[in-house]
């Protein structure tokens, strides 16, 4: 059994998609939120899963917050850290701590419109697609080896809220997907990059070094 653990920091919809995806070999462990009053907190709870929230704004510094953090994650042993709307730039420490078992979406076809707004920009350039990708986590923001990419067409007359209404709706089938083929062993960074099949089944029976933050 895979434990997963999920960060969020508002309402968490790409964590209740993967909760309620009851994906098979894999346990939600926890879920932790950078704000106390994220709405996703109160969800979790209520489905019987540990719960914490750790209000970055009473640490110090960023490296400090992510020291907490990483602490936290830690005592749920987990074998995959999702981050599903989590709102913070993570740094380079942590990144590494978490290298090859931690998956982030973004509402973009990646590598283009890396960071905030991304369907206005995508409207504004005039991009007959729109997207999510979702991909393991490095220390270069919305940059790492792709897992999966989902398109939709972007409709006449589409405001940044319509299209980012039907791109969501993309999310929540791809990101389940995502961590359940990573849960069952189906997929793993090799060089860099995602492989899939015996490629990536060969890497996990590989020992890798531990890192620490």
């Amino acid at each position: 059994m895979k434990n997963i653990v999920i960060l969020i920091s508002g309402r968490g919809s790409n964590m209740q998609a993967i909760v309620e995806a009851g994906i098979p070999g894999a346990r939600v462990a926890a879920v932790i939120a950078n704000r106390p009053d994220a709405a996703g907190l109160a969800w979790a709870a209520e489905r019987g899963i540990a719960t914490a929230a750790l209000d970055h704004k009473a640490y110090a510094s960023r490296e400090a917050f992510d020291a907490a953090l990483a602490e936290t994650i830690d005592a749920h042993a987990p074998d995959l850290v999702v981050l599903a709307g989590f709102m913070r730039i993570l740094t380079e420490g942590f990144t590494r701590r978490y290298e090859g078992r931690m998956l982030n979406i973004h509402p973009s076809l990646l590598p283009a419109f890396p960071g905030l707004h991304t369907h206005e920009r995508a409207l504004e350039m005039g991009c007959k697609l729109a997207g999510c990708t979702v991909h393991f986590v490095t220390a270069e923001l919305d940059h790492g080896p792709i897992v999966a990419q989902g398109a939709v067409s972007v409709l006449d007359g589409d405001t940044p809220d319509s299209l980012a209404a039907r791109v969501l709706k993309l999310e929540h089938q791809l990101y389940p997907e995502a961590v359940r083929r990573f849960a069952a062993g189906e997929i793993a960074v090799v060089d860099g990059k995602v492989a899939s099949g015996p490629e990536a089944a060969a890497s996990l029976l590989s020992p890798v070094p531990s890192s620490k933050a």
